[in-house]
């Protein structure tokens, strides 16, 4: 039985719905079951940014695209089966994670009754089903007043065969409401070809949404002969999703068909598509684990945030001198944090043992820049000086004006990359530092097969912004690409940075700032590459 759960918890397996896409569709009860499980088996089409909510050691197996009607999908279904079950078995609490709901237009059902017959315990978590959410997400309520009194909802084939699904579409094409169909790129021109040759109006409107709930949506409207006649041209975000997914196929995007008089109403009720950073595709180079916040606030604007970190934080090689310094906070007159995660290893190190915060009663603090002072309270500390400028000198002036620095002792943990200017503006002034390595800055050579290929991307001027937030990171994309490469790459791109420690760090490459914030934070740093692309004129990045 995993760790942390409790022993009355049944080895069982939970059918859960992730929704059409969106990370932030997913049910609170199934976002619960994900991050408990010991085995998340999903699909493919399951975002990374939704599998990061499992638990650290969780097992992840990907078992590729649902495809009901290819060849070898019943022998593909029963291994998938016989995988939970077999997973189950060994006391391990399995979520089978499926896009949109495990009972609409999923396996969900079959596999739900081979757990019965094989008695294996499982529950049926339900998801938002994407022929609902996908047209809210194009602006097009599937039922409206006037709009017909029924939705039908028709599955297509996904894969490549050339039969259609065995309706009735002479009589579908009587009914007057709203037709949403699921179906695949190649399976799309079939389909409504069919819907005309049986009565469906040719002038009746359609819509087809791609990537769906996804920042790469992509709506293509018209009468249902418009779009039946504009089909052999590909999508124009294709390559986009190509580079960003290199293991999947254009033809394997999910596709959405809606017809009927609703469609008229998207015009009027676009609200995701129009996001201030809608189709922009913006480069995140922040640790993994830190990139969550300006991924959200990126994502929350529309924009296409594209993980690639180039750094990762780690302890200190020799953790006793932070200890040391950590455990005896009252023999220090100011402690200054010039970084949130030196805050984070600080505090770390401030309640090891037997010690919490009632120890830092002693000391004055001091942060370079808000986001910093805002890290320290998540702690529930709040902050005695907080400069105007991040400079040294500015640091150093702001300090002075609290006292006499002269024999003031100061303890200033950082990071293990260069010298501390701030150490030596203050050493100048006469004050007793103490510097102490905090946490490590190394290189993220982690490399994933389903990373994106930031090189193809930066190379055919896909990317719209590359972000930075510290200069470490600055560092360690010139390490990777090379410096004059790395110029080369991001000469036709915006670059955002942070701030001015980060800002130099790019400029000594060669390479122009194009948007840096005027306060030092996540959620300016974000409000600026909005207000930068706000006064852009021209076309989105293809």
């Amino acid at each position: 039985m995993s760790e942390g759960r409790s022993d009355l918890h049944r080895p069982m397996v939970s059918l859960v719905g992730a929704g059409p896409g969106d990370p932030g569709l997913i049910t609170v009860r199934g976002l619960e079951c994900l991050r408990t499980a010991d085995v998340v088996v999903h699909d493919h089409l399951i975002p990374r940014r939704l599998l990061a909510h499992a638990r650290e050691g969780a097992e992840l197996i990907d078992v590729g695209y649902a495809s009901p009607q290819a060849p070898s999908a019943q022998i593909a279904q029963e291994a998938i089966s016989y995988l939970v079950a077999d997973k189950a078995r060994e006391g391990k609490y399995v979520v089978r994670l499926m896009w949109g709901d495990p009972f609409v237009f999923d396996r969900g059902g079959e596999e739900a009754l081979f757990l019965h017959e094989q008695h294996v315990p499982y529950e049926v978590v339900p998801g938002i089903p994407a022929g609902i959410a996908i047209p809210a997400f194009a602006g097009v309520p599937v039922t409206y007043p006037g709009g017909g009194d029924t939705i039908t909802l028709v599955r297509g084939h996904e894969d490549d065969s050339r039969s259609l699904p065995a309706l009735d579409w002479a009589s579908l094409a009587r009914l007057e409401g709203t037709l949403v169909c699921y179906a695949g790129s190649q399976q799309l021109p079939r389909i409504l070809q069919a819907l005309v040759s049986h009565g469906w109006p040719e002038d009746g409107q359609a819509l087809i949404v791609y990537d769906g709930t996804l920042p790469s949506q992509e709506c293509v409207s018209g009468s249902v002969r418009e779009l039946l006649d504009g089909l052999l041209e590909p999508p124009v975000h294709a390559a986009r999703h190509t580079a960003l997914h290199p293991a999947s196929e254009p033809t394997r995007r999910p596709a959405i068909l809606v017809a009927g008089r609703v469609v008229g109403l998207r015009e009027h009720l676009r609200w995701f598509d129009v996001r201030p950073l809608f189709g922009r595709r913006v480069l995140v180079t922040r640790p993994r684990d830190q990139a969550a916040d300006l991924v959200d606030r990126l994502a929350a604007l529309g924009a296409d945030a594209v993980e690639a970190p180039m750094i990762r934080i780690v302890p200190p090689e020799d953790p006793e001198p932070l200890l040391r310094a950590a455990a005896e906070p009252d023999a220090f007159d100011w402690i200054v944090f010039s970084s949130a995660n030196g805050v984070d290893a600080f505090m770390a190190a401030l309640v090891h043992g037997d010690r919490d915060i009632r120890a830092l009663k002693g000391p004055r603090l001091c942060t370079v820049g808000t986001g910093t002072a805002e890290r320290l309270a998540r702690y529930g500390i709040k902050v005695d000086l907080v400069p105007e400028e991040f400079r040294a000198e500015a640091v150093v002036a702001a300090l002075a004006t609290q006292g006499l620095l002269a024999a003031a002792r100061v303890l200033l943990p950082r990071a293990d990359i260069g010298r501390d200017v701030i150490a030596d503006e203050l050493r100048g002034r006469g004050a007793i530092v103490t510097e102490v390595i905090a946490y490590r800055t190394v290189p993220d050579e982690a490399r994933r097969d389903e990373d994106p290929d930031v090189y193809g991307m930066l190379l055919e001027r896909t990317i719209d912004v590359v972000t930075f937030t510290s200069a470490s990171a600055v560092r360690n994309f010139a390490a990777i690409y090379g410096a004059d490469q790395a110029s080369d790459l991001l000469k036709n791109t915006a670059v955002a940075t942070i701030g001015p420690v980060t800002a130099e760090a790019v400029t000594e490459l060669g390479i122009q700032v194009t948007i840096q914030p005027g306060v030092y934070t996540i959620p300016a740093l974000v409000d600026a590459i909005a207000a930068h692309f706000a006064g852009v004129k021209g076309t989105r990045t293809a």
